[in-house]
């Protein structure tokens, strides 16, 4: 890999990186938190299942 290539890998991970951080704040200021608390109160109290508890078929 050429160093030009290497640049042009970071630059556009890079890019990537800042437009995923802007969606996901557009996406969260578009948010309402009652609506979030109200969805959050129906999940309950479970706790995640421990590996042994899943069966692997």
């Amino acid at each position: 890999m050429s160093i030009n290539q290497f640049i042009a890998m970071a630059l556009v991970e890079k890019m990537a990186a800042l437009r995923t951080q802007e969606y996901l704040e557009q996406h969260a200021s578009r948010g309402k938190r009652d609506k979030f608390e109200k969805a959050l109160s129906k999940v309950g109290n479970n706790h995640p299942l421990n590996e042994n508890d899943i069966a692997i078929k």
